[in-house]
Order: C-alpha cells, then structure tokens, then sequence
C-alpha cells in the first residue's frame, strides 16, 4: 500500500479529510486497516494577509512547505482539502515535492459520472469566482452557476467568521440552505461544496440540491490510491493538463 500526506490549511477540514480516509480504508481493507498516512499543517493564519492581497504567489510557497515536509516523511503523493488553495497550487512555479490528486478534478469526474448537467459552486468567495471550477467543469462537459454576489459576500463572512473556528450554528445552516436553494431556481441539479467546512455545515438531508462533498469525495479517492486500485496521480502544480 502507499503512504498518503495530506496537506492541511485549515483544521476543521483537514481533520474531516483525515477521518474519511481512515474510515473508508477501514471499509475496503477490513477492522483498524487503512493505508498509512501523514498530515502537515502551517497555520492558515499565515497565509491570510496573501489571500486578502491576492498574493498567491506567497501562497503557493507556503503550501509548498507542507508537501516538502510530507515528502520526508516517506508519502508517495498527498492530497489537499482546501479547494481555496488550490488556486495558489495552480499558479505557476516549480514543481511540488509529491504528485498530487486535483480536488476539482475529482469533483468534476464524481459529477460526470454520477450524470448531473449542472453544477452549481458554493465555496469561499475567492473559488467562487474564480474559473478554476467552472472551467475543471466544463472539461467533463458540465456546466455551473454561482450564487449572487450579495449571498457569496454572506458565504465569505460566514466561512471566516464562524465556520473555520468550528462554529456551526442552525442559522448560519439556514442561510446556506436558503442560497443552494437560489442554485437550484437557477437551473443547477446538484451543489458542490468546494470548502472544506461545508460538509460538516450543510449535510445531504439538509440540502434541497444532491450535495457533492469535495472532502469526502477527495479522501476516498486518495484510498483508492493508497490501496493500488487506482493509479498514482501525476500533477506536481500547475494547471493540470
């Protein structure tokens, strides 16, 4: 079996991202079996100045760190929860120390193959109106909507002024629902939560769309990895190609 890193940038997340792909080895290989893995976290706090300045650059060197420490620890590839971070992982640069698995890659493929037509991306303001799922999408002949700007301000106050910190509250959940279901009246047959504290907010009887759970969807690709079903993955940074 391969050894797993995980590339933490924020707890709540990454610890969801950690227990799935304990859980779901433990599924496939048997009672307290899972393939071996390690996780490496730099404080989100040191990255938010980047973000608010929009210096990804300094982003990406951070997160970069990680998978360098993650190299040492003998991990074949890694995997990063935080779909945000990707948009620094994506920029260009040299290559990371480990191949990884592309969260919006797995995403778009899950939704593919699951038949949904449209998408609707409900994530940190900055994903949201970024092309990286829009475009990963539309790749796999998938279209998406965002909500208005007015709900995706909302989000964005709410994800880091409650949801990073572990506070989740019914109604902050019912301000979530309350836009998902605005996705819905705008054509969307599925919702993606591409932030990794929205599973843990928003659960699948809770939503009036079909969620697709970008941390879950992300560990239990990682296990078919880890266990050898499905292949290493190749994309070191960058755009994948």
């Amino acid at each position: 079996m391969r050894h797993l890193g995980i590339l933490a940038h924020s707890v709540p997340g990454a610890a969801l991202c950690f227990r799935e792909f304990g859980e779901e080895g433990m599924r496939r290989l048997g009672s307290h079996d899972h393939p071996d893995v390690s996780l490496d976290c730099i404080a989100m706090g040191r990255s938010m100045g980047a973000w608010d300045s929009g210096d990804y650059e300094v982003i990406r060197s951070i997160l970069a760190t990680s998978v360098e420490r993650l190299a040492r620890t003998g991990a074949d590839s890694f995997v990063c929860p935080d779909n945000t971070a990707h948009l620094a992982l994506e920029r260009p640069g040299p290559d990371l120390a480990l191949p990884g698995l592309h969260i919006a890659e797995v995403v778009a493929r899950h939704a593919a193959g699951a038949g949904h037509r449209t998408v609707g991306i409900l994530g940190t303001k900055w994903t949201m109106e970024a092309d990286l799922y829009p475009r990963v999408l539309a790749a796999h002949g998938l279209e998406s909507r965002i909500p208005e700007p007015a709900d995706r301000a909302v989000i964005q106050d709410l994800t880091f002024g409650e949801l990073v910190h572990g506070v989740f509250s019914d109604g902050t959940r019912a301000r979530f629902v309350e836009t998902i279901e605005g996705l819905r009246a705008a054509g969307c047959d599925a919702v993606a939560l591409v932030c990794t504290e929205f599973p843990l907010l928003v659960t699948p009887d809770a939503s009036p769309l079909p969620t697709l759970d970008s941390t879950i969807l992300l560990a239990r690709a990682a296990t078919s990895v880890g266990i050898g079903s499905e292949p290493m993955p190749v994309w070191r940074g960058g755009r994948p190609g």
